[in-house]
């Protein structure tokens, strides 16, 4: 009978429980990390414009300003929205002392398939990098990218955001951000925007 059985409970069903108990243990650790696991492949993508030179909220490098080499820093942005067919990137200061926003860069038709710009984007009005890409006139009356030139005094927020378009724009080169903006209009398929600092 003690081959069997140990104070009169078969040692067979407390082997069976023991491993019940053990796998539920194991499965109940399990489960959290999976709901988890879950929970972040559903994270929906948000689209973002950001730049390696600079962070959201940070200064300017003089280079990207008047005071410097003044040329355009370099710009990527990723997760576009499903049916996009061009970018366009506007650069305004609306701490300026105008009755508008001062805009310091229009520049559209970007093609979906680019998703950066280098820095120094020649100011031209039709460019061959991105390929088609053409720019407008920025407040300091020239066509491309203008650094910031504040007057003395506390640092300006300069917004740079960039649109989704579902088409190509036919603005022409040297055209108005407020042109650019009106023809935009019902286009948008999402935007999304970093501001930097500068002051002097």
């Amino acid at each position: 009978m003690f081959t069997h059985e140990f104070f009169g409970v078969s040692r067979i069903p407390i082997v069976l429980l023991a491993c019940v108990l053990v796998i539920g243990s194991v499965f109940a650790r399990l489960q959290p990390s999976a709901r988890a696991d879950s929970g972040a492949a559903e994270s929906p993508k948000v689209f973002s414009l950001e730049s390696s030179a600079f962070g959201n909220g940070a200064l300017i490098p003089i280079q990207y300003t008047a005071d410097g080499k003044n040329i355009s820093p370099p710009l990527d942005w990723r997760d576009a929205p499903n049916g996009t067919q061009t970018f366009a990137i506007i650069v305004s200061d609306p701490d300026a002392p105008t009755a508008q926003p001062f805009v310091h860069w229009v520049i559209f038709n970007i093609p979906a398939a680019t998703n950066q710009l280098s820095e120094g984007v020649q100011n031209q009005g039709t460019l061959d990098q991105p390929d088609g890409a053409l720019q407008g006139n920025n407040s300091f009356g020239q066509t491309g990218y203008g650094g910031p030139s504040p007057p003395p005094g506390p640092p300006h927020h300069y917004h740079f955001t960039i649109y989704a378009l579902d088409t190509t724009m036919n603005s022409d080169p040297g055209c108005s951000a407020d042109d650019l903006k009106q023809e935009m209009q019902g286009h948008i398929l999402a935007q999304t925007e970093f501001v930097a600092r500068y002051g002097r």
